[in-house]
């Protein structure tokens, strides 16, 4: 009897050493979290393992070690953040750890706005390199793909996707203009799109009220979204009008996408200027009628009151036809100067004007090309406008033309009931509209906007934690796997095995944004680690030497083994 008992004792002892030969050991073990896996659902208490750049393991206990672990101490573990509207284009040139959106958790910075970083022809890169602010480096690239391979080539800490801008395609056939294409100009624009999705863009991005951009018409933007849309992409718009028109702008998105076949995206989805708060619910109502039609519209939004962009959104768009150096030799004529003020001050102007909304104390002054004139970095326009003894209007004019630039601002234009009642709609995705920098070497420069360095953890904070205005499982949701589905991303917005490893972990209890309008550079806290492809790009809320950012690229990518483009956009709608 005994030795049968001893027997089964080695038998047993022989299958557990067995058994712990063939257990995993991963690269980075993530032990003792709350898991949120992006889908939306409850989070669990369990383990998420790493090998390679793809996730290994998800679940309550990972059946092996690491050769690194991360304790989450109990803190939340979710997929890295997707960053829907960045300007992160320049900022990543001369610093590319990315610090104000990698100490938030984002992992993915998607870019192209309106504009993008190519394709450029030579007239392109001569002009841009002539319009330089702080920031200033050589553009040894073509295509959009180069531009990405480039940064990616230089190092990065986060992962980097873009749209093909409109303006940049229309730019690129007929300058700077306000002129309707022929049917062979429209072509070679819509050819520029192909290839641009071909190298891995993801879709069609607009941004109307602002010259060039203003003048394309809508059937010029359904043609292109069409060619999005038949590459596996998407239309994204900064939509004709946030403002007076703004349902008329948000249908005419809408229709875009009706008529291209695209699915489209609302960019910072916002009612700007008191009159026009109570649009908000209309706005909304027309989306999710599109939605219920079986349309997949969609939007994002930053979560402050104001926005950021130029002096050029405070004058009409006729004077800004031909680029700026055009713009500031017409309001250098006295009659053309008289006739942009006129405009300036209607009350209700032919075109999106942001300054009559915010007022010119609500227009605050935080970036200039002008070394001269930083010195009133931090002042409103009604300040600058008192100490010259102008009017406001006058003001701006002379603040551009001695600028050389359309001047950086904030315009304070929103209702805080309005910013939280739209974190939490279900098909609400999120961007900074800003730059992803540190408050060091050429970014102290300029001032900015506080986004830049808190939307994410002012979400997290002030609207999930603190306000309940949405649930924390809500919020990561459309922070990761919603963008990433719009985007037709492949493996990643989740924690999944097969995924890419982009994991952010954070303490909900603390996570929150600092910036103020006075003193927007202060980092965000509560997020601890964030991994980028499965290297550790941020260890105890500092950043290491890791540059495992990637260039993340769309469905038509050549790469792809089933990239390419189809003949329409009903053949893609799978990957949505």
């Amino acid at each position: 009897m005994k030795s049968i008992v001893a027997v089964s004792l080695a038998v047993v002892l022989l299958a557990s050493c067995v058994s712990a030969s063939k257990a995993p050991v991963y690269d980075l073990l993530i032990r003792n979290a709350y898991v949120y896996d992006g889908s939306g659902g409850a989070p669990f208490r369990g383990e998420v393992a790493v090998s390679g750049d793809r996730i290994a393991y998800v679940g309550p206990q990972a059946p092996g070690a690491g050769r690194a672990v991360i304790d989450a101490g109990g803190k939340a573990v979710s997929p890295g953040f997707i960053n829907m509207l960045s300007w992160a284009t320049e900022s990543l040139i001369v610093d590319g750890r990315g610090l104000s959106d990698l100490k938030q958790g984002v992992t993915l910075e998607v870019m192209g706005e309106g504009t993008s970083m190519g394709p450029l022809s030579p007239e392109m890169k001569r002009l841009a390199i002539q319009r330089m602010g702080d920031i200033k480096f050589p553009i040894e690239w073509t295509t959009l793909d180069e531009y990405l391979a480039s940064l990616e080539r230089r190092g990065i800490s986060l992962n980097v996707a873009s749209f093909i801008g409109a303006a940049t395609a229309r730019e690129h056939v007929l300058g700077e203009g306000d002129v309707d294409p022929t049917p062979e100009q429209l072509l070679a624009m819509r050819r520029l799109v192909v290839e641009a999705m071909e190298d891995g863009a993801m879709g069609v991005g607009s941004s109307l009220i602002y010259a060039p951009a203003s003048y394309a018409e809508t059937p010029e933007l359904t043609a292109l979204a069409t060619e999005a849309g038949r590459c596996g992409g998407i239309y994204i718009s900064h939509v004709r009008s946030e403002a007076d028109r703004l349902l008329e702008a948000v249908d005419e998105l809408i229709e875009i996408s009706r008529l291209s076949g695209a699915p489209a995206e609302i960019y910072h989805l916002k009612a700007a200027g008191r009159a026009n708060w109570g649009k908000l619910d209309a706005a909304i109502a027309h989306i999710e009628t599109a939605r219920a039609k079986g349309q997949r519209i969609t939007a994002d939004m930053y979560n402050y009151t104001a926005g950021s962009t130029g002096l050029d959104a405070a004058m009409p768009p006729w004077v800004q036809a031909g680029g700026v150096e055009a713009w500031i030799g017409r309001m250098k004529d006295p009659a053309t100067r008289a006739k942009v003020l006129a405009e300036m001050r209607h009350d209700k102007p032919g075109f999106e004007n942001l300054y009559r909304h915010a007022g010119a104390e609500g227009t605050l002054l935080v970036g200039f090309k002008n070394p001269a004139l930083k010195t009133l970095t931090g002042k409103t326009l009604a300040e600058v406008a008192k100490d010259r003894g102008v009017s406001p209007e006058d003001a701006a004019i002379d603040l551009v033309i001695e600028d050389g630039s359309r001047v950086q601002v904030v315009y304070f234009l929103m209702s805080e009931a309005n910013v939280k009642r739209q974190t939490a709609l279900p098909w609400m995705s999120f961007g900074s509209d800003a730059a992803a920098q540190a408050p060091e070497g050429v970014f102290m420069k300029s001032s900015t906007h506080p986004r830049a360095y808190g939307n994410v953890a002012r979400l997290l904070g002030k609207y999930v934690r603190d306000e309940k205005a949405t649930s924390l499982q809500s919020a990561i949701h459309r922070l990761s796997s919603l963008p990433a589905k719009n985007l037709g991303l492949k493996d990643r917005g989740l924690l999944k095995a097969g995924y890419f490893a982009d994991v952010v972990v954070f303490d909900p209890v603390t996570v929150g944004d600092h910036g103020t309008y006075e003193a927007p550079k202060q980092f965000a806290t509560g997020v601890t680690h964030v991994v980028v492809n499965g290297a550790v790009a941020l260890a105890d809320g500092e950043p290491t030497a890791a540059r495992a950012g990637k260039v993340v690229r769309g469905r038509a990518w050549k790469g792809w083994a089933d990239g390419g483009c189809r003949p329409t956009a009903k053949d893609w709608s799978w990957a949505w």
